[in-house]
């Protein structure tokens, strides 16, 4: 049965953000359909920030009305609109509208958005459900949720997004003076090859991870109740307990062998969790990581990847995303093994871990012309520092959950709200600096003059 739920649990956090996760790693097929090319990109990152609206009315409500909102009403909400936005995305993701005397997209932006409302609000809804669950399932949780982005990862390179191929192309000067043999002008293009299957199936695949979301939700709710009632059942039988010892020994004042039900659960908690006392300034410093972390992963790095990676070749880039998407899970792992609840250690793999953003920050700024561009070791260093980046701070990310799980309810929902804050500061940040200040600059790979 534990086995059982573990694999709910990990199925459930797989739904936390498939959907934009699955759409980022295909938007190589999809800028080549689309009106707004590689600008839409940008689009999707201010969409992401506008739905942030949906984690913001769920904090508020918490703070304002504590328990009128209840989440597991909100999360089998927010998976059947995620459920039926994927399935018209892959019918209507291609429909355009005339707009201001531009052709846009509308069709795919207004249904990216309901999506990005599903995962947004995912991040403050998720994890206070799975504190209704025993605490050694919620690091499966976390493994789901890196589960979230490696599967759609796999499923790209299987499809073959992003392959490209060098192609001569003839063009001749003046057309009309052909048959006199007129100077032909070579140059090479970049061609993206045809995808394995297209944009339409990987959607509905999306779609059916969703499915499985909701089952595996349906599963743990029912779980949930069963562990409720053990609770109650053992709330009353450690009362009787009390009663009875009180009878026997005749004692009408307060017993030593006789605790209250409040507290022998408080400690078996306490036992179970190996709860900490930390001081306010301990939770500032663990939600100011939370916001840190999550900016880095969330709104910095990802925005620059293509810039850090693609000079180093396609390789480069898929082994980047493929890997890194596979060091989520895998720190998940590590974590569940090798827990610290240690801030001191948690602050030092920070710290190591934005040093390894800072290297993949310094290609990107290089880009198109890195350092050790024509080296194999570039290709090696490149791929290494994005899986250790990735990895170091998702560790720092599932060990932050587990310490605010044993805090509070309350914890988990502000956890949620600086993942989400963290997030879009990271974003907004970058999205002039990438798309309105052209800070950094794109590699072709067919057409790159770097010294050697």
């Amino acid at each position: 049965m534990a086995f059982l739920t573990h694999l709910l649990a990990c199925i459930f956090g797989t739904g936390a953000w498939v959907a934009i996760n699955g759409l980022w790693v295909e938007l190589p097929l999809i800028v080549n359909d689309l009106p707004e090319g590689w600008y839409l990109p940008s689009y999707l990152t201010i969409l992401i920030q506008m739905a942030n609206i949906g984690p913001l009315f769920v904090t508020i409500m918490h703070k304002v009305k504590p328990g009128w909102l209840k989440e597991i009403i909100v999360i089998y909400t927010i998976l059947i609109l995620g459920i039926i936005a994927l399935f018209l995305l892959a019918f209507f993701w291609k429909e355009t509208t005339w707009i201001a005397g531009q052709l846009h997209s509308t069709g795919f932006l207004i249904l990216t958005f309901f999506l990005s409302v599903v995962d947004c609000t995912s991040s403050v809804t998720f994890l206070p459900f799975m504190m209704q669950l025993q605490p050694k399932y919620i690091t499966t949780y976390f493994i789901g949720e890196g589960l979230s982005g490696l599967i759609p990862g796999l499923l790209s390179l299987i499809q073959g997004v992003g392959m490209i191929k060098c192609v001569n192309v003839t063009q001749n000067e003046n057309e009309t003076l052909a048959w006199l043999n007129a100077t032909d002008d070579y140059h090479i293009v970049t061609q993206y090859l045809p995808a394995n299957f297209s944009v339409q199936i990987f959607l509905f695949l999306l779609s059916i991870m969703m499915v499985f979301c909701l089952v595996a939700f349906f599963f743990l709710t029912r779980q949930s109740q069963k562990d409720s009632s053990s609770t109650s059942l053992l709330q009353s039988m450690v009362t009787l307990n009390s009663y009875s010892t009180n009878d026997l020994s005749c004692n009408t004042g307060p017993s030593d062998q006789s605790k209250s039900t409040e507290d022998i659960i408080h400690n078996s908690e306490t036992s179970s969790d190996n709860k900490v006392n930390y001081s306010w300034g301990h939770y500032v410093l663990i939600y100011f990581l939370t916001g840190w972390v999550n900016a880095l992963t969330n709104g910095v790095l990802p925005s620059i990847q293509t810039y850090s990676c693609m000079p180093y070749g396609n390789l480069a880039y898929h082994l980047s995303a493929a890997l890194g998407s596979m060091a989520n899970p895998l720190a998940c792992l590590i974590a569940m093994f090798l827990p610290s609840r240690s801030l001191m250690f948690l602050v030092l793999l920070s710290v190591v871990g934005t040093g390894f953003g800072a290297y993949n920050m310094m290609t990107a700024v290089m880009s198109p012309c890195p350092i050790l561009q024509n080296s194999h070791w570039g290709i090696v260093l490149i791929v290494i520092s994005w899986v250790l980046f990735i990895g170091t701070l998702s560790y720092v990310k599932v060990m932050i959950g587990i310490i605010l799980r044993s805090k509070s309810h309350s914890a988990l929902v502000w956890c949620g709200a600086a993942v989400q804050l963290g997030s879009m500061i990271g974003a907004l940040v970058m999205f002039p600096l990438v798309n309105v200040y052209g800070f950094f600059r794109s590699a072709d790979l067919c057409n790159m003059s770097c010294p050697r």
